[in-house]
């Protein structure tokens, strides 16, 4: 599976961006597709998720309320709309697949995107 993010960028405190996953390589309609982030000297951590179906969604706490996890399978893509951010939204995002449907442990992530640069000022 290929994975390619975009959408990154610089931002304002209280702005928002809508982060995209392009996938190719499998059948998308049949993966469940999450988020991580990465900030500088920090550990990669869980942001969201969505099931295949898109009937499922999850969100780490520091998140729930401003970012929005979704996808379109006839596009194979999927999206993190992201609003009110905060500086320490500061990160670069990833898209994944898990080895294991509905697993979100980072060691345990089969694909990776080469991620997209989000900053957000203060």
């Amino acid at each position: 599976v290929q994975l390619v993010e975009s959408g990154g960028g610089l931002v304002q405190a209280g702005g928002s961006l809508r982060l995209s996953c392009v996938a190719s390589g499998r059948t998308f309609s049949s993966l469940d597709m999450g988020w991580f982030r990465q900030a500088p000297g920090k550990e990669r951590e869980f942001v969201a998720a969505i099931s295949w179906s898109g009937s499922t969604t999850y969100n780490t706490d520091s998140v729930k309320g401003r970012f929005t996890i979704s996808r379109v399978n006839s596009k194979n893509t999927v999206y993190l709309q992201m609003n009110s951010l905060k500086p320490e939204d500061t990160a670069v995002y990833y898209c994944t697949v898990p080895s294991v449907a509905g697993t979100w442990d980072p060691y345990g992530m089969a694909y990776w995107g080469k991620g997209t640069q989000v900053t957000v000022s203060s």
